[in-house]
Parts: C-alpha cells; sequence; structure tokens
C-alpha cells in the first residue's frame, strides 16, 4: 500500500481557495486521519501546496487510489495526468498565534504583518483563520502605523515593476458608484499627453463590472509583466487585469474573504489600494472618492477619515497623492454591466453627440487633476488640455493603439434579450440606490455575461410620465432576464419618483 493517490482534476471552481476531494475509504484518509476540513499538504516533485479536504462518499465518483484537486490547487501545483501527489498533515502556521494575538487587540508591526501574508499566498492559512484576520482588522482596528506596516507586507509579497527612475502617473476610484468607468478615458488621454500610465485594474467582485471587465469587452487584459511593459514602452499606458501580474497578490484572498462578511475598514481598504499602486510602480497617484448615501463612502465625514488616513500612509510610500472627492449619489453613465459600460466609453472618446456628459465630464475631472499632479503640470491647466486631447481624437487615436497592442480591438456585443421597467407614476426622479440597481444588473448576468446589465433611460432631475421607460434590463437568457426582472419589480425605491410631478 503506497502513502500516494493520483491526481485527477476534479473540474470545481473554488476561486482562489485550493481544495482536495478524497473518496472516504481512501487508506491515507483513515491511516492519517484525515476527514473534512482537514488541511492536507500535498508534495508533487519539488512542488507543494496545502489544501483543504473535502470527503466524498463510497461508491461515488471518485476511487479510492484518487484525489481530485479543484482547479486552483491544480493549477498552483502544476499537476498533470498521470501525476502521483504524496499526502500529509502540514506544520502549523506560524501566523495563526499572530492572528490570535490581533483578534485579542494586540498591535502588530510589519514582521507579524508579512508572516501572516506569506501563510495566507502558501495556502497555510484556512479561511476560519482567514476570516478571523479580518474581522480582527475591521472598523478601525488598524491604526496609521500599522496600516503602513500592512501595506508593505503586501507589496513586499509580490513583484514591484521598475521603470527605471521615471514618473509614473496612476489613477484609483474607490468605488461603490456602478458606470463610473472613467478609467480606460483617462489612461487615454494622459497617455496622449505624453506620460506613463500603467493601469492595472480589478475584475468585479461583488460590482457588476470591474474596469478589467469592461476594458475585456474591447481588448485582451490578461496580460503578463513582460507583455505589459512592451505595451507601455510603445504607447505610454495599459489597462490590464491586475490578478496575472503578481502584484500584492495576497490581496485577492483577504477581499474573498471580508466581502461575504461585508466589513468596512480603513487600513485594510487603503493598504489594497497603495499596495498596488506600489508595486505597480506608481511615483503620482490620484484617488477618486464618490461620496453618496449608496456610495462606498457614504459621508463627507467618512470621505475626510478615509483621506486622512491614504495621505499618511502614501508619505509613508513615498508616493505623490491627490485626493478627489465626486458625487456619489447616482450611477454614472448610462450602462451598467460590462459591454454596456465599454459602449458609453467608446461613446465618450469618439465625441458622439449622444455620450453620456455626466461620464465626460467626470473622465475630464480626473485627467486634469492628474496633469496638473504631475512633475510638469501647471495647476489649473490640466482640464484645459485634458478636454483638448479629448475633443481633438488624440484620445481615441492613443486608446486605440493602446487595444491593439493589448491584442487587438473589438466592437461590444449587445445581449440576446432586453425588457424596459416603466415608471409606475408620474414624478421626477430624485434618487438612485446605487447598491439595488447594481444587484438587478448582477441578477441578468453581469458581469459572468459581458453583455449583461442595466442601460438606464432616465437621470436624476428628469422629469417622467407615467409608463415612461426608466431603464432597460439586458441578459444573455430568458431565464436570468425573468429572475432580474422579478427582483426589479419587488423593489421599492430603486429609482425614487417624487409623485405629483408632471
Amino acid at each position: 500500500m503506497t502513502d500516494t493517490l493520483a491526481l485527477v482534476p476534479a473540474g470545481i471552481d473554488t476561486y482562489r481557495q485550493p481544495v482536495v476531494y478524497m473518496n472516504e475509504d481512501c487508506h491515507i484518509c483513515r491511516s492519517e486521519g484525515f476527514a473534512a476540513q482537514t488541511r492536507v499538504r500535498i508534495d508533487l516533485e519539488d512542488r507543494w501546496i496545502i489544501a483543504t479536504l473535502n470527503v466524498v462518499g463510497r461508491g461515488a465518483w471518485l476511487d479510492v487510489d484518487q484525489a481530485a484537486l479543484s482547479a486552483s490547487a491544480w493549477a498552483a501545483l502544476g499537476a498533470r495526468a498521470g501525476d502521483k501527489g504524496a499526502f500529509s498533515h502540514p506544520e502549523p502556521p506560524v501566523s495563526a498565534s499572530m492572528i490570535r494575538s490581533k483578534a485579542y487587540g494586540d498591535r502588530l508591526d510589519q514582521a507579524g504583518f508579512a508572516a501572516i501574508v506569506s501563510d495566507t499566498l502558501d495556502s497555510r492559512l484556512s479561511d476560519l483563520e482567514l476570516a478571523a484576520f479580518v474581522t480582527a482588522c475591521a472598523g478601525e482596528r488598524l491604526d496609521e502605523p500599522e496600516t503602513v506596516a500592512l501595506t508593505r507586507a503586501m507589496q513586499g509579497a509580490g513583484q514591484t515593476l521598475d521603470w527605471g527612475g521615471r514618473t509614473i502617473l496612476d489613477k484609483h476610484c474607490v468605488g461603490g458608484l456602478p458606470g463610473n468607468r472613467t478609467t480606460p478615458i483617462v489612461v487615454a488621454i494622459i497617455a496622449a499627453a505624453g506620460h506613463l500610465i500603467p493601469k492595472t485594474s480589478s475584475r468585479a467582485i461583488t460590482s457588476p463590472a470591474g474596469t478589467a471587465d469592461t476594458m475585456e469587452a474591447m481588448a485582451p487584459v490578461a496580460l503578463d509583466a513582460a507583455a505589459l511593459r512592451r505595451v507601455v514602452e510603445a504607447e505610454g499606458g495599459c489597462i490590464v487585469w491586475g490578478g496575472g501580474l503578481a502584484l500584492s497578490p495576497a490581496d485577492d484572498h483577504f477581499i474573498r474573504v471580508e466581502r461575504p462578511l461585508d466589513f468596512d475598514s480603513t487600513g485594510q481598504l487603503v493598504a489594497s489600494v497603495l499596495s498596488k499602486k506600489a508595486a505597480a510602480g506608481a511615483t503620482h497617484v490620484l484617488i477618486d472618492m464618490p461620496v453618496g448615501p449608496t456610495a462606498k463612502v457614504r459621508s463627507e465625514k467618512a470621505a475626510e477619515a478615509l483621506g486622512v488616513r491614504v495621505s499618511a500612509v502614501s508619505n509613508a510610500l513615498g508616493l505623490n497623492l491627490a485626493l478627489h472627492i465626486s458625487d456619489g449619489i447616482a450611477p454614472v453613465g448610462r450602462g451598467i454591466g460590462p459591454t454596456l459600460e465599454a459602449i458609453d466609453v467608446l461613446a465618450v472618446l469618439r465625441r458622439a453627440p449622444d455620450a453620456p456628459a455626466d461620464l465626460r465630464e467626470r473622465a475630464l475631472d480626473l485627467a486634469g487633476h492628474l496633469l496638473d499632479l504631475a512633475p510638469d503640470g501647471v495647476a489649473g491647466q490640466g482640464r484645459d488640455r485634458a478636454r483638448a486631447l479629448l475633443d481633438s481624437g488624440a484620445a481615441e487615436a492613443k486608446f486605440m493603439a493602446i487595444c491593439e497592442a493589448q491584442g487587438g480591438f473589438r466592437e461590444p456585443g449587445t445581449a440576446a434579450q432586453r425588457i424596459e421597467i416603466h415608471a409606475p407614476h408620474a414624478g421626477l426622479l430624485t434618487s438612485v440606490d446605487n447598491r439595488r440597481i447594481a444587484r438587478i444588473a448582477k441578477l441578468a448576468g453581469a458581469p459572468r455575461q459581458k453583455c449583461a446589465g442595466i442601460r438606464l433611460l432616465t437621470r436624476v432631475g428628469d422629469r417622467v410620465d407615467k409608463d415612461q421607460p426608466l431603464y432597460e434590463l439586458h441578459a444573455e437568457t430568458a431565464g436570468e432576464l425573468a429572475y432580474a426582472l422579478a427582483y426589479a419589480e419587488s423593489q421599492t425605491g430603486v429609482l425614487t419618483l417624487s409623485e405629483g410631478v408632471s
């Protein structure tokens, strides 16, 4: 009897959590005392991973001499058909005691955070332990020195892009505002102005679209570091998915656990944003903070507190930072969802007569602010320069060149299923619930289905008649459309109409 098992792909997506499946009659399970949720070390040649065990019942789909690996475990181990892995109990994670210490209110230094980050990336920590860490850091439980230490530990765990001492501009929006897809426009303007802006962006986790999802509706975004560098050296900018670049790689693991808990943590948010900016080699960074009752930052007071922390940590990291407070009352543009947002972006870049004015103005505000922040910028002149680059077509030409350099431009598609939602009565549209309108778009299939989402047909401040279309649902299947429609019809206050106004 051997201590190895044949490795087979389970074909199950567990995101970034490595999972191994073993038959309950497996001799290794019995001899090692493995049970469901046990942490198991799997060795294959000179590679190893730690995975969480799920036990399959006898007579099911898995043989007793096999171990099935989830998609992330299979990729992390570099397994191939015919490989056999050795199974054992892993050593207890060094950082577990540090997580307990933080949970009891103790402060951690950079070495402590570095140990937690290292164990996270090696999958030594279970989701329960990661949840304990996230909980211990929630709210205001990370002070300024701890936030600096966590940021440096997160950056130090991955690669940092080196641009040879050149000025590197970057921007980030803290989020919570559907359709606020200014990044492709800003990158095009900044690169057209002759600056370097290697923009790495995330895919959506809880929103209907991330910048990488929207950009992927027009061009490839899954570039490695060498390809990113080639694009930036050739065109001055890029918009690529950061998940494949190993820039602050622990962040995705923390977010995966943090999001379902719905915790707000100033320290973790700042560490997440700035560790990625520092890892991308940025020297000058603009942070956009939309403020509104249903945005991520809900009040001016919260924005001020976040701004103080972001500024302090940026100073500690040697980043030149500027803050931009923007209106977060309602979604931006018309589209919510990858393809629909891409259509808005292209309309602005192409100077279409019906391009959403709010998206255009926001992009010009941010691009202008970033040009003012650059070492050669003249305060107050950046916005005029940004507008000239957009109006002349230079920004559009640069965006198309960036798309071609990333693998080729493609026009966004259209959804197979559509239905309009009408006003139940006449009135003035006074507000939009950002969170609930985003949920409807997600139920329609966004961002998984690129063409799914919502197209807004009215804006806050519009007067509408009874039965006038308010927005249009887009979906790829009739089932997804019906599901989103049922939720939309069950909700009140997604779009608020003041009655009696015609």
